[in-house]
Order: structure tokens, then sequence, then C-alpha cells
């Protein structure tokens, strides 16, 4: 009997509860909206379809055996991907029963490559051999992606087993707060390597990292006030471009300068190229990452500034989702005369805050049916995450009462008691979670 309770005693400590909490599909109450013309089981399926295909092309081994990267380009990977990738596996969890050997891996391959500037944040670039190039230090988005992605793998699996997400999400959301943010004005920056000395580019700002949904998630962890001082500085800056740079489309620039005075449209070359200051492969998401905080959270500055927008693409496409083009200038000038999934999967977003059934169906019916490929992981990724939207299948950590601490192993079963055999069935269980589990151990 004395081996037997030490075994228990050690076990009550080390196994971790991996069962998830909030399965997929998990359909979530948005505020108001409308959904596509589809059964909930038919748009459930038409995500995990898209699902799968971006697995089978998108998430591949790490270099080394614990790790998984998403495959941004023939083995490359950006800490963008990465924090898509972690959002998806922990929201497809219940779908896929390796979601949480996924997400580990995705966790174990950021923890290995920290940045330069911040440890607590990922260095934004590694070659096919996992070296970080191109400077090591971190980018804004997939240092947010990946820590909101560490709240819900809290919310999903609790922070009992190997990985304490929750502690790992509070560190890293401490490193945006000091890192990522401009301590002054609160705009979010570029990554950890601007700081107040980085004259061109601390009072700047990039369209796409207006997260809003994650701030509103940090601002319940973090006991600093800042978060919504950050919130509205986002909303604050698209209501000055949309007044003054795109009062008849509605549009965003991928950058925006002059964040501590007027902000205005950064000028070509800025950061990336010639088209920083039009709406392009940056601003695309803008639709998706603001449609989703209002469907979230109800703010109705979000939908004033999708208002505009949903209008002006319903007028300019003729009502025909396949005319939307992979970028803009301000004015709604054409830049390019292609289409794909990263422009179009934002849209259909968006699309449910109007009350045009019709424009919905019909951008969702083309979202839904773009195909996944190999060479084309941002456009999938952009996809799949908006499909999740869209199905009704994205949630935010505050939208549940379940916590780390509500997760505690309440309860230990071994039978047969006293042992004779040298097996031993043991039965965990939670307040969430019931799993048992069959152990070998010397009886001598």
């Amino acid at each position: 009997m004395k081996q037997v309770s030490t075994l228990i005693l050690f076990i009550s400590f080390t196994i971790a509860i991996s069962a998830q909490n909030i399965p997929y599909p998990n359909h979530t109450q948005y505020k108001s909206h409308i959904k596509p013309n589809k059964t909930q089981s038919e748009l459930d399926n038409a995500t995990t379809r898209i699902y799968d295909s971006w697995k089978k092309y998108h998430l591949k081994k790490g270099c080394k055996e614990s790790e998984y990267k998403v495959d941004y380009n023939k083995g490359e990977t950006v800490s963008e991907a990465h924090g898509y990738g972690m959002m998806i596996t922990a929201f497809m969890a219940g779908y896929d029963p390796m979601s949480k050997e996924y997400f580990d891996g995705m966790f174990n391959y950021f923890k290995n490559h920290p940045s330069n500037v911040n440890a607590n944040l990922m260095a934004w670039k590694q070659n096919k051999n996992c070296v970080d190039v191109d400077g090591a230090s971190s980018a804004s988005d997939g240092d947010i992606d990946i820590a909101f992605a560490l709240l819900l793998a809290d919310k999903q699996w609790g922070s009992l087993g190997e990985i304490n997400y929750l502690a790992e999400a509070k560190r890293m959301i401490a490193a945006i707060r000091t890192h990522d943010i401009n301590r002054k004005n609160h705009n979010v920056t570029y990554g950890d390597w601007v700081n107040s000395s980085s004259s061109k580019y601390y009072n700047a700002t990039r369209s796409s990292d207006f997260i809003i949904d994650h701030f509103r998630s940090f601002s319940k962890i973090d006991a600093s006030s800042k978060w919504n001082s950050v919130i509205n500085k986002c909303y604050s800056i698209i209501d000055a471009i949309q007044i003054n740079y795109s009062k008849s489309t509605g549009l965003v620039p991928d950058f925006i300068i002059n964040t501590n005075t007027k902000p205005k449209p950064a000028s070509s070359n800025h950061l990336e190229g010639d088209n920083d200051g039009n709406y392009y492969y940056n601003a695309c998401r803008f639709p998706w990452r603001i449609g989703t905080d209002y469907l979230i959270s109800g703010d109705d500055r979000a939908k004033k500034a999708l208002d505009m927008l949903n209008n002006w693409i319903i007028t300019k496409t003729g009502n025909n989702p396949k005319n939307i083009k992979d970028g803009y200038t301000l004015d709604g000038t054409e830049i390019a005369s292609w289409s794909d999934a990263a422009f179009v999967a934002p849209l259909a977003v968006s699309a449910m805050l109007t009350k045009d059934q019709k424009w919905l169906d019909d951008i969702y019916n083309y979202v839904s049916k773009m195909n996944v490929t190999k060479s084309n992981y941002y456009e999938s990724s952009i996809q799949l995450l908006s499909m999740i939207v869209i199905s009704g299948n994205y949630w935010t950590p505050e939208n549940f009462g379940l916590s780390n601490s509500n997760n505690k192993l309440n309860k230990i079963k071994l039978y047969p008691n006293p042992c004779s055999t040298g097996r031993v069935q043991i039965e965990f269980s939670s307040k969430l979670t019931r799993i048992s589990n069959v152990l070998k151990f010397p009886t001598s």
C-alpha cells in the first residue's frame, strides 16, 4: 500500500488533463449579425474541409522532434504564421484529436526562437533549417496572436500539464505591453525592435495589427489599464483615416504614420514597398479583425468603421464578389487585376455586419470554394480563420467561465486496491474532465 499511495501522490501532480473543454464545433453567441443561408452543419463541415487541406499543406514538423511549425514558404516560417497556426489548432480541438500535440509542438518551436530584444516574444522569421534570419527581433502581429492562442489553450486544455499556458500568456502579454506598444501614444508598433529612439517608426502603425478582440482578452489578464487606451487609439486612428483620406470608401492603408499628431497613410516604401500607403496585403486583414471585434464585443465603433467599407465594396463590385481585387488605392482605384482569399475572406466576415443577405451568401459561397494549395499559406490561413468566424466557431477566453483553477484534480480512483498483479487502473477526474489510465509498476 505504501507504493500505491506514493504513486497516487506523484500522479496527482504530474498527469495532465488533456481532453478539450470547448470542443469544435462550439457556436458562440455573437452580437447582432446575419449568417450565410446554410445549415449549421454545412457551415461547420465547410470549415473542417478547409482545415484538413490547410493542415495537409502547411502544418509541418519543426527541426526538432518536439516541434511543429507552419510552412510559410518552402520550409521557411514567420511568427505571423505561427500565431495563425496556434490559434487554429486551439479552435479545432475536438474535431482534430491531434490538436493539442500540434499546439504544444508549435509552442516548443516558439520557445526555441526567442526575440533577441525581449525573450518572451518570438523572433519573426526562420529559414528551412530553423535558423533565425533577417534579424531576430519580433513582429507585433505574431506576438499578439501567439499570446492570445496561449489564453485559448488555457481555456481549452487547462494549465496543469507540462506547459502552463496561462503563465506563459501572462509573461508574453506583459512583454507585448512594454515592447510592442508605444508607451506614450498607445499605438501598436511594428515589433519589439521599434522604440522611442526610432523616430520614423515609433509613431507609426500597421492597420492589420488592430487586433482589438485580443486586446480585450489581454485586459482581463494583465493588471495594466493600458489595453483600453490601446483599443481607443486603434479606433481613433481608423476614424481619422476614414474621415480625412477615404471618406467615400472606408479603406485603410497598410501602414499609418503620425499617430502622435494627425494620422495619415504612409508614403511608398515606408517599410515594405510601393503600396505601403494603399489597401494592400496587410490592410486586407482589416475587415476580418475589426468585424470579429464587433461580433464579440458589439462595439459600435467597429460597425461604423465597416459600414462604409461594406457599402463601397458592394457597389464597386456590382454585387459580385468575384470582382473583388487584390488591392486598391484609398479612393477605390484598383491596383491589381486578380483576386484571392486574402482579400475576399475578410470581407465575408464584415458582410455579417450588413443586412444584405444575398451579398453575404454570394461572398461566402465564393470564398468557401476557393482551393487551399501548397503555395498559398497566407491566403489559406486567412481563409480558414475567417471561416472559423463565419461558422460561429470563434470564441475568446472570456466567453466562457472555465478557468485554470477550475480544472484541478479533485478525485482519484484506484482499483483494484490493494493491488497484487502489478496492473492498476487509475481514474482522474476534475470539474471539467475525466480520464483513465492503466499503469504498471513493480509490486515488490
